[in-house]
């Protein structure tokens, strides 16, 4: 979808090169998300496409080249984006296509949606295993609740009094317990994990991850949160099949951790959705909330 605040074509720069990189000047459309940080072209060559995307941050480029460079490749031909070239002058990646359209797109039978979460659970699951956690990103990875539990105060100060009293005081205990867990297992997140982002190949019965620019050291669990509020809120079968996918249930302590999570991207959502002019992110956060209050997010 066409991104109306910015231009429909890449600067010049950027696409002269993007075409050396291509030895080829290619036939060029936006596919930019209708949002004001969003730049992506889609290059086609005779029988090749790719993409040109700039990040919106330098931070958010650093985590989607680091992710391509050294933990996607282990999700296999098709299961990411390979990176084709990278600028930094530009915050710019080249990066090649994934087979099939995002699982968001597409209309589905109930059998091949589980199918492709399913196979998108143990992509996720090699993911988790491939990135290095040594160093500083473990560091990272362990203090990821207590980041998230700190951020918390911020957007209930944001969302000001579109949250109730009684609203306010959950979110602040859920997010007193999510400090008080005990250790979790850590992993290398894709981050922004949803149907948005989950692309499925009817053709290859195949799936696949795009748009690393959210990936990072952290708890596994953290990467169950968009779905938990969004897809599987009226589809327990398919957490039932991206588990199965992701080959283990989550534990006790991380479904605590997973419904605390929830709860901090509800408040997060009321206040970005309404900044962002967006009703889908603000109806999911209130519906979060909603649930999280009558006791029935599992």
């Amino acid at each position: 979808m066409t991104n109306p605040t910015t231009s429909t074509t890449p600067p010049p720069a950027l696409l002269a090169w993007a075409s050396r990189v291509l030895d080829a000047r290619p036939a060029v459309k936006d596919v930019s998300h209708p949002r004001e940080n969003s730049r992506v072209w889609r290059l086609d060559l005779p029988r090749l496409r790719f993409y040109l995307k700039i990040s919106p941050k330098a931070v958010m480029y650093e985590r989607e080249t680091l992710a391509l460079r050294s933990a996607a490749p282990a999700l296999g031909a098709g299961g990411a984006p390979q990176l084709r070239a990278s600028s930094a002058e530009h915050l710019a990646l080249l990066l090649t296509a994934v087979p099939g359209r995002p699982l968001k797109q597409l209309e589905l039978s109930p059998v091949e949606e589980a199918r492709a979460h399913r196979n998108g659970g143990a992509l996720l699951a090699r993911l988790h295993a491939a990135g290095d956690l040594s160093g500083p990103r473990r560091a990272e990875a362990e203090q990821a609740l207590q980041a998230a539990a700190e951020g918390a105060e911020g957007h209930l100060s944001a969302a000001g009094d579109r949250l109730t009293a009684p609203e306010q005081k959950l979110l602040r205990q859920l997010a007193e317990e999510l400090r008080a867990l005990p250790p979790l297992p850590l992993a290398y997140i894709h981050g922004d994990a949803w149907d948005r982002n989950l692309m499925w190949s009817t053709a290859r019965q195949q799936a696949g991850w795009i748009d690393f620019e959210r990936s990072r050291a952290a708890t596994a669990v953290q990467d169950f949160v968009l779905m938990a509020c969004s897809t599987w809120t009226d589809r327990p079968d398919l957490r039932a099949a991206c588990l199965q996918g992701y080959g283990r249930n989550l534990t006790l302590e991380e479904q605590h951790a997973l419904r605390c999570l929830a709860a901090i991207d509800a408040v997060s959502c009321l206040v970005w959705g309404p900044k962002l002019d967006d009703p889908h992110v603000t109806a999911r956060g209130r519906r979060t909330l909603d649930r999280l209050m009558a006791g029935v997010f599992a």
